[in-house]
């Protein structure tokens, strides 16, 4: 049983914040483009205080604490690359100025660190309140696992999207940024610019990502002080992580089949934990440290691979494997059969 203190959620809550506050900081008050030096430099930094936290838990509430938390580190880390793909198609499409673009993820990620900590605590009492929890979550991840498969070389559309859709609808948008600000004003009126429009869409895009990376973390943790902070860790580094792998995340040709591996790994794993609680004991667990080896060894396969592949045909590029391309095509389709 893993036993984490209350102090413990005050100070990691706290250096939460600070980390963000910080990176805010640096964002907003001198704009400009980010270097594969500077970028280097916050994701080695953000990357060894999500280390240097995993490897706390294990004097302070002891070593099955810190195990888990580093398999739901690297599960989210890995699952959050995909997020960037995303991130990259939304910039883009929006032609989104360098300038800006670490203000506009860096609000995106905080929006999206503050809707997981709900679906972080709806997950815990769904856990804590129904037994057959974890064979729902178990379920929804293998389904995820087969449509990133079947999906794998389509992107997303990223105005396909109900609440980005109905931010259109609120106030006139403009095509000038002004300066990096949300709204502006044009003529006497009140505009929102396309940052405000790109800031809804990552957000929201990243609160379909969590239906599926929330399940994924409680695969190797029941305690939601763990979930919630490797899902913290993750996202905290991703800005930086945006700029230093942008170029290559076209070359992680074998990403999405990976990912769809671990996912379904983790599928069955959560699975065989509903087996072994509420049907038969003799049924088989896996442990977490097991968990950790084939995640990272499934990672390492797939990146590797995948480097390999794309040298050898260039031409090739990765997709970020959503399913709202296909749906979209879908209602598409089905409007000429309507009329």
């Amino acid at each position: 049983m893993i036993e984490i203190p209350v102090w413990l959620w005050g100070a990691t809550i706290g250096l939460i914040v600070a980390l963000f506050v910080f990176d805010l900081l640096v964002a907003v008050r001198r704009p400009h483009a980010v270097g594969l030096r500077e970028a280097t430099f916050w994701s080695v930094f953000y990357i060894a205080v999500a280390v240097l936290f995993g490897l706390a838990l294990f004097p302070l509430s002891g070593s099955d604490a810190g195990t888990e938390y580093f398999a739901g580190w690297v599960v989210e880390k890995s699952l959050s690359v995909d997020n960037l793909f995303v991130f990259v198609i939304i910039l883009a499409r929006f032609s989104v100025p360098e300038e800006y673009q670490q203000k506009v993820l860096l609000f995106g990620i905080a929006a999206a660190l503050a809707l997981r900590a709900v679906f972080i605590a709806v997950g815990a009492a769904a856990i804590s309140m129904f037994s057959f929890t974890f064979l729902i979550f178990g379920l929804v991840l293998m389904w995820t696992a087969v449509q990133l498969i079947r999906h794998r070389n389509e992107d997303p559309d990223v105005d396909d999207n109900f609440l980005v859709r109905r931010t259109r609808k609120i106030m006139p948008l403009t095509t000038d940024f002004h300066g990096g600000r949300m709204f502006a004003h044009e003529n006497g009126h009140r505009v929102m610019t396309p940052l405000l429009v790109v800031f809804v869409a990552i957000g929201s895009t990243d609160l379909l990502f969590a239906l599926d990376s929330i399940p994924a973390v409680y695969g190797v943790t029941k305690e939601p002080f763990i979930v919630f902070a490797a899902n913290a860790f993750a996202l905290l580094g991703l800005r930086a992580l945006f700029f230093l792998v942008e170029g290559l995340l076209l070359r992680l040709v074998y990403l999405s089949i990976g990912l769809s591996l671990i996912l379904a790994f983790i599928g069955v794993k959560l699975i065989l934990a509903f087996v072994h609680e509420d049907v038969s004991k003799s049924a088989p667990e896996i442990p977490t440290p097991l968990s950790l080896a084939v995640i990272l060894l499934i990672l390492v396969v797939t990146t590797v691979a995948s480097l390999v592949r794309s040298r050898s045909h260039p031409e090739e590029r990765a997709h970020a494997a959503s399913l709202r391309k296909r749906k979209r095509k879908e209602e598409q389709e089905e409007e000429p059969a309507r009329s």
